[in-house]
């Protein structure tokens, strides 16, 4: 298994959950003690860091796998405390998961520029499908200006490189 400090040392991990978890929570990810369960109380004091943060940063975590909790009641007040632990070593899973909702996206979206023909208001921008046109009788909408042709090859041409790029970095070409 991969130490906490070393995969946090990966340039494309750190970027990957500075987007994720912003600043502060990679603070609370260098600052989390590497041994034994904290309660979100306890890695506020030891990392000084807003208790707020530090519970949205593990539950973030928690969403993608890379946290775990254990929940213990106290019998006399009854309130429930949450024990944290790290579960870097998921990353990979994670980013993977993440990695196919994208290629999803951009496949269907590249599905979408390649089976639509488009036109496009010269006034305002606004792009509509061959169906959408024709229902308006390529007039648009916003600024009642007739609409031309869009060719969108570039668009299809870029997001089909982007999806082969994708697909040829994990070995599914």
């Amino acid at each position: 298994m991969v130490a906490q400090e070393d995969i946090l040392k990966n340039d494309a991990i750190r970027a990957y959950l500075l987007r994720m978890i912003g600043e502060e929570g990679m603070e609370l990810l260098e600052k989390f003690p590497p041994e034994g369960e904290y309660s979100d109380e306890d890695l506020a004091e030891k990392t000084q860091i807003n208790l707020n943060t530090v519970r949205h940063t593990l539950y973030t975590l928690y969403g993608k796998r890379l946290a775990e909790y254990r929940r213990i009641k106290n019998s006399e007040t009854g309130w429930l405390t949450y024990l944290w632990v790290l579960k870097l070593g998921n990353i990979d899973s994670c980013l993977d998961e993440d990695i196919d909702a994208v290629l999803e996206i951009l496949e269907t979206r590249e599905q979408y520029e390649t089976m639509n023909d488009f036109y496009m208001c010269p006034g305002c921008g606004l792009r509509y499908t061959f169906d959408e046109a024709l229902n308006r009788d390529f007039v648009c909408q916003n600024c009642d200006l007739k609409m031309e042709h869009f060719d969108n090859e570039l668009i299809a041409e870029a997001l089909k490189r982007r999806v082969d790029k994708i697909k040829e970095n994990l070995g599914r070409v």
